[in-house]
């Protein structure tokens, strides 16, 4: 049933996370072109690689799932022990394949399918709901969802040179 044309249909947080999956793996098709050398973050404090960008998006989007589904429980989420960007790993100084790309890929989009089937099964009524002092359910989801991290190293093909 479709809703009524005066009545917008409730869009779910979730879409953001797709979105920002998606312009993630779009700057990342040109990584495969990088130069091997790091970009400094718009704070002018951290450096960034293609598998850097990668894998701190994925454990953004793990560790914001662990928060909400902990959050959902009413019990206290994980304390907080990642490094996070404050350290880069040998592994993230390599080359980004089309392979990397490929895993990428599988990663995030299973990721962003987590919050979406997460997000329906709870329901729009409970995506607002005050859980103070803590976020709401579609504040946790508006911090985690944009692709920050791909838009530090950005759009390393060719014509951006």
């Amino acid at each position: 049933m479709k809703p009524a044309a005066d009545v917008p249909a409730e869009r779910s947080p979730a879409e953001l996370v797709a979105a920002g999956v998606e312009r993630t793996l779009q700057l990342a098709r040109t990584w495969p072109a990088w130069d091997g050398r790091p970009r400094l973050a718009d704070d002018g404090e951290r450096l960034y690689t293609p598998h850097k960008a990668i894998r701190r998006y994925a454990d953004h989007l793990i560790d914001h799932l662990a928060q909400l589904e902990a959050l959902l429980a009413g019990v206290p989420s994980e304390a907080d022990g990642w490094r996070g960007s404050s350290v880069t790993l040998p592994a993230d100084e390599a080359p980004f394949t089309e392979a990397d790309l490929n895993e990428a890929g599988e990663r995030l989009r299973r990721l962003a399918g987590l919050y979406a089937l997460r997000l329906a099964a709870i329901g729009p009524a409970e995506w607002d709901r005050s859980r103070a002092p803590g976020w709401t359910v579609r504040q946790v989801v508006e911090h985690v969802a944009p692709p920050w991290y791909a838009e530090q190293v950005g759009d390393t093909g060719p014509q951006s040179s």
